[in-house]
């Protein structure tokens, strides 16, 4: 494992407890070889934490309306977003994974590298509070919001579009393999009860993106 003072020095934060860091980096892939725990619990408290820095950050820069607020802080914190942020620090050099996540490719997964980054801003609200966490999210996240909002949200796309037409859209995950460290999945979106698009991915989120885009280049042609 690299050694964690350099990813401290990235972050702008020294841990008091650095066990909060090693969770925080710990993927479920090597915890179930060693029978330890894994950084899950972390990345549903880093979850909410970022949500409400963003939040704080948003409601003090954007003089707009709560739904415009919504749609741009869903897309500042999704997958895409945080595997950017992510980049920056090379979070993915410290990650802690399975031999089997490790063999397959995990360390680029944008849905692993995204879990554990915010499992890291809960392992930093937990050992610092929530300033020390909101001081992180100004410092590497804030600074890139510019090339962020530029990201397609296929998903999104799709519900203005048909929303606009009056008609209903409705996902569906129809394939699930593999085992939990190299999971496969394929989706399919309705309009109406017509299939529209199929997509798969190593996420379900990712599967639903394709599916949605896959749609999208239909209804253009």
């Amino acid at each position: 494992m690299e050694d964690l003072a350099i990813l401290e020095d990235r972050l702008g934060y020294k841990f008091k407890n650095r066990k909060h860091l090693e969770l925080a980096l710990t993927h479920s892939s090597y915890a179930n070889e060693h029978n330890l725990e894994s950084n899950e619990r972390l990345e549903f408290l880093g979850d909410a934490v970022l949500e409400l820095a963003m939040s704080k950050h948003l409601y003090n820069s954007i003089d707009l309306d709560e739904g415009i607020l919504t749609k741009t802080r869903a897309k500042a914190v999704c997958e895409q977003a945080l595997d950017l942020y992510a980049s920056n620090i090379s979070l993915p050099e410290f990650l802690i994974l399975g031999r089997g996540e490790e063999i397959t490719g995990g360390r680029t997964r944008p849905a692993i590298i995204a879990d554990a980054l915010e499992a890291v801003l809960g392992a930093v609200f937990l050992d610092g509070g929530f300033d020390e966490a909101l001081g992180i999210v100004n410092r590497l996240f804030i600074p890139y919001m510019d090339s962020v909002l530029k990201f397609k949200d296929y998903k999104s796309l799709l519900q203005e579009k048909l929303q606009s037409e009056k008609r209903s859209i409705r996902y569906e995950i129809v394939k699930d393999i593999g085992p939990a460290n190299d999971k496969f999945f394929e989706a399919v979106v309705y309009m109406d009860e017509i299939l529209m698009g199929r997509g798969s991915g190593k996420t379900k989120k990712e599967a639903q993106q394709q599916a949605a885009k896959n749609a999208l280049e239909k209804e253009a042609k």
